[in-house]
C-alpha cells in the first residue's frame, strides 16, 4: 500500500535544510478552545518546529523561517472596500520582504478555489502570491497544484484525540444529522426539502451548525413546516459537537462542491458513517478507511437516496471504527517538517 510518506517523497529534497528549529509564520489565528485545523497544526507535537499565528505586522516585520498560508484569500479580505484595498496592499509589502529576505514560502491547498469567490483584484493579488509560493502542501493526492512548484501531500489529520476527552453517544435508529458551517453551497437546504419527502415517524434531521447569511431563515422555515427536523444554529462545543455527531445514525454531508471537508474527518473521528457525494477525494478517502463508512452519490441527493443510505448503514457490514492510521497527526507533523525544509532548500538554492 501507499502510504502518505511515499506519496510526499515523490517530491522531497535527499538532503533536509534549515535550522534545527524551524520557525514558522502561519496565517491562522491562536487556538480558541475550540478544535479547528489551526489546533492540529500545533498539536503536531514536533519538537523541530515553532509556530507563530498571524498579523500583517507579524508577517512583514518579525523574523521567521518560513511563512506558511491556509486560506490566503482571508488574509485579504474585509468588510470595506478601503480594507480590502489596504489589505492586498499589506500583500504587496510581504511579497516584496519575502523576495528581499528570501523568505520561503509554503501554501496549504485546503480548496481547489475560495468558496466565494473574490473580485478581480482579489484574483490578481492571489495569483501573484501563487507565483511567489516555494512548495505546496495539499490534503488528499486528488489536488491539482496552480502552479509547477512542487507539492508534497500530508493527508488531514485526524481528531480522534481532540474528541476523546468526551463522552460518545451511542447512535440513535433514524437520525439524520448534518453539521458544519452552513453556507448555501453546502446544500442544507436541499437536504431538509428531500427530508421531509420522506415517511416515517421514525425520523429524524438534526442541523448543527453556524449559519452565514439567510441561512438561519432557510433552516427555521424548514423546521417550522417539519416538525421533524430540529437546529441548533450557532458554533458549537466541542463536547456538544461529539454528542451531536455521536448520536447520528447516518451523517449527510450534501455539499454542491467538495473537495477537502474537516467534517467528513470529524465524522469519521468518531466512527460514524456519512453519505456524500461523489468526488475524487471522497472516494479516495472511502479506499483509505475501509468500506461501509463513507457512501457516495451521483447527481443531485434524493430522498431515495437518503433512504438507501440509511438502510445501507443498517445492514453493512464495516469495522469497528474507519482506519485512519496513515492520519495520526505526529505522522502528518514529520511530513510537514519536510515540505518546510524543501522550501528552504529551494530558496538557498537560488542564492
Amino acid at each position: 500500500m501507499t502510504t502518505t510518506a511515499d506519496r510526499a517523497a515523490v517530491t522531497a529534497d535527499p538532503v533536509p535544510s534549515g535550522p534545527a528549529v524551524i520557525t514558522v509564520q502561519q496565517t491562522l489565528v491562536p487556538p480558541d478552545g475550540h478544535t479547528k485545523f489551526v489546533d492540529q497544526m500545533v498539536g503536531m507535537d514536533n519538537p523541530a518546529v515553532v509556530h507563530r499565528f498571524f498579523s500583517w505586522k507579524q508577517a512583514i516585520f518579525s523574523r521567521y523561517d518560513v511563512f506558511h498560508a491556509h486560506w490566503p484569500e482571508l488574509t485579504i479580505r474585509g468588510g470595506t472596500p478601503l480594507r480590502r484595498f489596504t489589505r492586498r496592499r499589506y500583500l504587496d509589502a510581504f511579497l516584496l520582504r519575502a523576495k528581499v529576505l528570501r523568505t520561503p514560502i509554503v501554501r496549504h491547498l485546503h480548496n481547489v478555489e475560495p468558496h466565494e469567490p473574490g473580485s478581480a483584484a482579489e484574483r490578481r493579488s492571489l495569483r501573484r502570491f501563487d507565483r511567489a509560493t516555494d512548495v505546496y502542501i495539499r490534503l488528499n493526492p486528488t489536488t491539482t497544484p496552480p502552479t509547477d512548484r512542487p507539492v508534497v501531500t500530508a493527508l488531514h489529520g485526524h481528531y480522534r484525540k481532540a474528541y476523546a476527552a468526551h463522552p460518545l453517544p451511542a447512535p440513535e435508529p433514524g437520525r439524520i444529522v448534518y453539521f458544519g458551517i452552513i453556507r448555501p453551497y453546502k446544500g442544507v437546504d436541499a437536504l431538509a426539502t428531500v427530508f421531509s419527502e420522506l415517511d416515517g415517524d421514525d425520523l429524524t434531521l438534526r442541523i448543527v451548525g453556524s449559519p452565514s447569511t439567510g441561512q438561519r431563515e432557510m433552516v427555521e422555515a424548514h423546521c417550522e413546516r417539519d416538525p421533524r427536523i430540529t437546529a441548533l444554529l450557532r458554533y458549537v462545543s466541542d463536547a456538544e459537537l461529539v454528542d451531536e455527531v455521536g448520536r447520528a445514525e447516518l451523517v449527510v454531508l450534501p455539499y454542491n462542491e467538495m473537495h477537502n471537508s474537516g467534517a467528513i474527518l470529524a465524522a469519521m473521528s468518531l466512527s460514524r458513517p456519512v453519505l456524500a457525494p461523489r468526488t475524487p477525494a471522497n472516494t479516495a478517502l472511502s479506499e483509505e478507511v475501509g468500506p461501509g463508512w463513507i457512501l457516495e452519490y451521483d447527481g443531485d441527493l434524493s430522498a431515495e437516496t437518503l433512504r438507501e443510505a440509511l438502510e445501507t448503514v443498517r445492514s453493512a457490514e464495516r469495522s469497528a471504527e474507519p482506519d485512519l492510521s496513515e492520519r495520526d497527526w505526529d505522522h502528518v507533523g514529520r511530513i510537514i517538517e519536510g515540505a518546510y525544509r524543501q522550501a528552504i532548500s529551494r530558496v538557498a538554492r537560488r542564492r
